[in-house]
């Protein structure tokens, strides 16, 4: 598979306050030969080699220049599965195809991180967030399901569904996530990239569609190339063939109930396997 390689690029003048303020911190051979850097990043700037730089952000930790690519893209192959995970466990943002949309994901369990999905897409604190598990035995790590019938969740999932439900006091997601509300989306995506990363990172990851807010949902990385730079790294697995519907989100709260939240791309099949379980439409659904 092709990789891609980001073509926004932040304007010289927007880095240069960033590499003199970080001068200070560096020994006076780094500062030249950052310098140089700069110079030689300037004459690049407008040529073709600069359509194929990513973002890259350096800290200095006192001793030495620990350098990170934000905005890398690569393939959303098994390959890519750890190094997604160990840039979840270090507090970082990615994005990741699904079965429907790419999305932006991060430990549900880092405030930090999920406050960071927000800032990204420009999204109002108050519109909650759904998690995505690995696998379907997980759900109950975070949600309430013994009121389902047996075998319900396996008929679902993985799938293009959320599945709205309640937390009880036995879900480990932290507090804080979606605060002043006792139920959660869940998804397990028909997608073995992520769901791989889910697994690995031991967590829920905390998901919602690559896009600035209100703005078209991604199905091809570049739908949302002006955000690359904010992610540590995108996993393109080409134009995803779902349409821009998104999932259908199903609320499971009540016991022998469902509700249409949102009809999404798969609505027609998951209600005929809803009532095949004996569940029957919410009468006050709006």
């Amino acid at each position: 598979m092709r990789i891609i390689a980001p073509t926004t690029i932040l304007h010289t003048h927007r880095l240069l306050p960033l590499f003199f303020s970080s001068l200070s911190l560096q020994s006076p051979g780094v500062q030249k030969l950052q310098f140089v850097k700069i110079l030689q990043s300037r004459r690049e700037i407008g040529g073709t080699s600069a359509k194929r730089m990513a973002w890259s952000l350096e800290k200095c930790d006192g001793q030495s220049v620990e350098s990170a690519t934000m905005g890398a893209v690569h393939p959303a192959t098994e390959d890519y599965a750890d190094e997604a995970i160990k840039a979840l466990r270090a507090g970082q943002v990615i994005a990741v195809p699904t079965d429907t949309l790419y999305g932006f994901a991060c430990d549900a369990c880092s405030m930090e991180a999920v406050h960071r999905i927000y800032e990204i897409k420009g999204r109002k604190y108050t519109s909650p967030l759904a998690i995505c598990v690995g696998d379907v035995h997980d759900i109950q790590r975070f949600a309430v399901t013994d009121h389902l019938p047996h075998g319900l969740l396996d008929s679902l999932l993985p799938g293009p569904v959320t599945l709205v439900l309640t937390r009880g006091e036995s879900s480990i997601l932290e507090k804080s996530l979606n605060p002043g509300l006792d139920s959660i989306g869940v998804r397990v995506p028909d997608c073995n990239f992520i769901r791989a990363v889910a697994r690995g990172s031991g967590s829920a990851l905390a998901l919602t569609s690559a896009n600035l807010s209100g703005q078209r949902s991604s199905v091809d990385v570049r739908d949302f190339e002006n955000l690359w730079q904010h992610c540590a790294y995108i996993y393109n697995d080409g134009v995803l063939p779902s349409g821009r519907a998104g999932s259908t989100v199903i609320d499971l709260t009540s016991v022998g109930k469902y509700k249409i939240l949102r009809p999404g791309s798969a609505e027609e099949e998951t209600v005929a396997v809803l009532q095949r379980y004996d569940l029957v439409e919410d009468g006050n659904a709006s």
